[in-house]
């Protein structure tokens, strides 16, 4: 299985459709076996579900991301983890023990709000620093 997460410095990116790099974490047997920093080369939004499938990427780990990229990763049978902060490393070892917080219902529609206003931040869901336990 690849994992995908959106990346900037040691942490989740939280705006998927301006990701300018992806963390992909290479899990045989539930661990981790390889990781690497890739860059985007300029593909945003509609074209990054593309890239990832280019990438092998079975899995997105992300921060905000809109309905469209939604689509498009569910098209292209990646399963979604949004709504995630913190660190990448430890949020992929966090789904791999089945603890990682996240949000199924997760919309990040910039064109609908200013990030950061209104009391809602892109990849704040309510649950805590990522450590909540099974997200139900």
């Amino acid at each position: 299985m690849k994992i995908a997460v959106t990346y900037e410095d040691e942490m989740i990116f939280q705006h998927f459709g301006h990701t300018s790099q992806f963390k992909l974490y290479q899990v045989k047997n539930g661990e981790v076996v390889s990781s690497q920093v890739v860059d985007t080369d300029g593909f945003g939004h509609g074209a990054l579900a593309g890239f990832l499938v280019s990438q092998g990427v079975d899995v997105l780990i992300c921060g905000g991301i809109g309905g469209g990229a939604q689509m498009a990763l569910a098209d292209a049978g990646i399963r979604l983890y949004g709504g995630v902060a913190g660190n990448a490393d430890d949020a992929v070892e966090a789904l791999l023990s089945g603890e990682l917080c996240y949000n199924p219902n997760v919309r990040c529609g910039h064109h609908d709000h200013a990030h950061g206003e209104g009391g809602h931040t892109c990849g704040d869901h309510g649950c805590g620093k990522g450590s909540c336990g099974h997200h139900s």
